[in-house]
């Protein structure tokens, strides 16, 4: 875990992390902070750790993948440019600083990029362990504000 741990350091992550707690301080929905990006990253692994998926995915891909996934969300508030390139964009400039190869990129990159929609098609099962996992992370049933908000996948148990 390493490398997670050189992202959690690393100044572009630091202020962009900032910079979404910032704006979403007085958020009454779905925030995207660490607690939600950890959340998605031992969902994530749970979720391979249980299925019969014989890829090998290190545990250190999906922490990455899911602390990269929302990095994008200030831009997209600020400028409507949809969070998931924004969040690619970021990563493209993190992974290698941080000693990931051009594979292990592309398999993150794409998981960001798929993680906002469902696709029966995913180039890979790991894109659709981040996809699920971001859904899964939200815990509805213990919201206040569960009856106003408009997000469509709305989970009324736990998980997770």
């Amino acid at each position: 875990m390493k490398r997670v741990n050189a992202i959690l350091q690393h100044p572009l992550f630091v202020s962009t992390i900032a910079h979404v707690n910032e704006l979403e301080r007085d958020r009454e929905f779905c925030k995207h902070g660490l607690d939600h990006l950890f959340d998605v990253a031992r969902i994530s692994y749970i979720l391979h750790l249980e299925s019969e998926d014989k890829s090998e995915y290190p545990r250190e891909l999906f922490y990455t993948a899911a602390l990269l996934h929302d990095l994008g969300r200030a831009r997209q508030d600020e400028d409507g440019t949809p969070h998931e390139q924004e969040s690619a964009r970021i990563a493209e400039k993190i992974l290698p600083e941080c000693g990931f190869d051009e594979h292990e990129s592309a398999l993150i990159i794409d998981a960001i990029l798929s993680h906002r929609t469902k696709n029966e098609n995913w180039k890979t099962t790991f894109a659709k362990y981040i996809y699920c996992a971001d859904k899964f992370s939200r815990r509805c049933c213990e919201c206040a504000r569960v009856a106003e908000c408009d997000w469509e996948r709305k989970n009324s148990r736990i998980e997770y």
